[in-house]
């Protein structure tokens, strides 16, 4: 069974920078493609960064492009999301997410998905 739980989330105030990380416990950790989500009061979860096994292809929002960096550390089975320049729509609850294939995730199909329990960003005016 996947297991999947964020660290790193907090108060920060616009411009600043948070690291949230994921810790899975997946014996099978290289198959699965690793991602961040979002789901900002009364809306949808969106999808923020994606990260192949192997870390050869990283997709990102349009939104938090050039300010997100996503990793992965296979060895450690880990996931990190560096966030910069951080604004207030940036406030949401992330989820770490493992699954098949990012190109899903982009198409906006989270089917076969794990998730963590989900780690709560606030950015501040």
């Amino acid at each position: 069974q996947v297991q999947l739980v964020e660290s790193g989330g907090g108060l920060v105030q616009a411009g600043g920078s948070l690291r949230l990380s994921c810790a899975a416990s997946i014996s099978t950790f290289t198959t699965y493609a690793m991602g961040w989500f979002r789901q900002a009061p009364g809306k949808e979860r969106e999808f923020v960064a994606g990260i192949t096994w192997n870390g050869n292809s990283i997709y990102y929002a349009d939104s938090v492009k050039d300010r997100f960096t996503i990793s992965r550390d296979n060895a450690k089975r880990t996931v990190a999301l560096q966030m910069n320049s951080l604004k207030v729509e940036d406030t949401a609850v992330y989820y770490c997410a493992a699954g098949p294939a990012v190109s899903n995730w982009k198409s906006g199909n989270v089917r076969g998905s794990t998730w963590g329990q989900g780690t709560q960003v606030t950015v501040s005016s």
